[in-house]
């Protein structure tokens, strides 16, 4: 070892300080409360995207893709829907609740008549729309305004919760996997994070 090298003080890492690692799902609480807060703000498309977002269990890349198509035919709103995620290929089913549809219809009525197909068109590009950055600002937003950390919440927690909370009710991982439209198993035991005790858990529950 050179002598410089015995006075180097270490590198600091990039995400010192930084909460990294899976966004946490949101609680029921919590998913109530932004439903709340954005009705009594009157933020209609604000509040379809987020039922929406939570029913679809989607990526950020294929939420902010939807068309009026994929959730609505001859101008009734589907109860459910299926999309081929852009990641994989690989085709998703989500249910659309009642709340979501309801959100959704208030939305359209908003939206109006456009010559675009988005969901979500965006308000800064003509015939496109929404962008994953502005999808992920406006989760940050969603999560501060209840007084989460957006450090610790991201556009994965919407695309967790309702897995996380059928296995945590169910233990049935086949159903979270076809949810999520992972190949593999494997791929949805690590996108739960679950552990050895959770399955001991699940098991303890079974009698014989």
């Amino acid at each position: 070892m050179s002598q410089p090298d015995l006075f180097r003080l270490p590198r600091k890492p990039w995400n010192a300080g930084r909460m990294t690692g899976a966004k946490a799902p949101l609680k029921p609480k919590h998913s109530w409360a932004i439903r709340q807060h954005l009705k009594s703000v009157g933020s209609i498309r604000d509040l379809a995207m987020f039922n929406i977002a939570l029913d679809a269990k989607l990526r950020g890349c294929d939420l902010v893709k939807l068309r009026l198509g994929d959730i609505a035919q001859g101008g009734v709103i589907r109860q459910r829907s299926t999309i081929v995620q852009q990641k994989t290929g690989r085709p998703v089913p989500f249910e659309i609740t009642e709340a979501a549809r309801d959100a959704l219809a208030h939305w359209l009525e908003r939206r109006g008549r456009r010559h675009d197909d988005w969901l979500f068109p965006s308000r800064s590009r003509d015939g496109g729309h929404i962008g994953t950055r502005q999808y992920a600002r406006l989760v940050d937003a969603w999560v501060k305004m209840i007084d989460l950390n957006p450090s610790a919440h991201g556009t994965h927690s919407l695309r967790r919760t309702k897995v996380a909370l059928i296995y945590n009710k169910t233990g049935n991982l086949r159903a979270c996997q076809l949810l999520l439209g992972h190949g593999k198993l494997e791929s949805t035991v690590r996108y739960l994070g679950i552990e050895v005790d959770d399955a001991l858990e699940i098991s303890e529950q079974i009698d014989l």
